[in-house]
């Protein structure tokens, strides 16, 4: 009796395994796959892309769960520590800071080129952080609120198990691989839709965290693809070997989020023209116009002079 109960079960469990399995293969988007899969392919490295249409549930996953280099992408995951942080009361919004030079750290941003002793406070280097990519507010927001160790432990709550923030941890050999921080497509996607949904922290705090998200300077890239008068949230992440991008897309007829990975990229120039760049504007521009078969607008001519160097 006893086996015949427990062959029953595990009968039911493979017909529940079944059946989720044919559930979850009918929300591929095997369409949008087919004219995604050529782009993805032909790329000179290593790319990967997620997409998900929130409002059917669909989505298009190509090495979506293959492990990226974030570049400045990692910074979504310290500004969503900033703010569980100031939930958690070791930091508030306002706070006041006092920005020394021994913070400065080159690359992007300027905060970098500010005077020694100039006030700022935490909402601003968030802002600088994310809107302008800014390296020293960056890094500075980092220590903050706590390190590294800190940042990886509140993803690892967010069932984050790929994404992690490798800079000044115990993380060498990822940061020799990854560089400061690493990810998925799927995983960094989820992120950025979990923010949008409300579903991490609090609701005012992903509000504040999309609103931040939402006035970023470097849309040269997948954002002209995208009509200026829809707004939408995003991330880019750039260096020589690997360049990707982040983007929430609040359209008409349904939201749809989306990242663009790539590394072992074999263009590696900082000319408009980057095949990385490239790819991600062809993807932008592909699935605006599946999303919004109705839209006609396209980058008005002339365009091409205010996509880059």
């Amino acid at each position: 009796m006893k086996l015949f109960l427990r062959n029953n079960q595990f009968s039911g469990l493979c017909l529940l395994f079944s059946v989720t399995m044919i559930h979850a293969q009918k929300k591929v988007d095997r369409k949008l796959e087919k004219k995604l899969a050529p782009l993805i392919q032909n790329f000179h490295g290593t790319s990967g892309i997620y997409v998900e249409n929130l409002k059917t549930g669909k989505f298009v996953a190509i090495n979506a769960d293959t492990i990226f280099p974030t570049a400045s992408i990692v910074k979504v995951p310290i500004l969503t520590t900033v703010y569980q942080k100031i939930l958690d009361g070791k930091l508030t919004y306002n706070q006041k800071l006092i920005y020394k030079d021994s913070l400065k750290y080159g690359g992007s941003g300027f905060a970098q080129f500010f005077k020694d002793s100039t006030p700022m406070d935490i909402a601003t280097a968030a802002a600088l952080m994310i809107d302008y990519s800014d390296n020293t507010t960056s890094l500075w927001l980092q220590s903050l609120v706590g390190g590294s160790d800190t940042i990886n432990a509140v993803l690892d709550k967010l069932g984050l198990k790929d994404t992690r923030d490798n800079s000044r941890a115990n993380r060498e050999a990822n940061r020799k691989i990854y560089g400061w921080g690493q990810t998925t497509p799927r995983e960094m996607a989820t992120l950025l839709k979990d923010i949008y949904l409300k579903k991490i922290l609090n609701p005012a705090a992903c509000e504040s965290m999309y609103r931040t998200m939402s006035h970023v300077y470097y849309d040269n890239f997948a954002l002209s693809q995208i009509p200026p008068f829809i707004q939408t949230a995003s991330k880019q992440g750039m260096v020589d070997e690997s360049r990707s991008e982040l983007v929430m897309v609040n359209a008409p007829h349904g939201d749809y989020v989306f990242y663009i990975a790539t590394k072992n990229n074999q263009d590696q120039s900082w000319q408009s023209n980057n095949e990385a760049w490239q790819l991600a504007r062809a993807i932008s521009k592909l699935l605006w116009h599946y999303f919004e078969p109705k839209s006609n607008w396209q980058p008005p001519v002339g365009a091409d002079i205010y996509l880059g160097k």
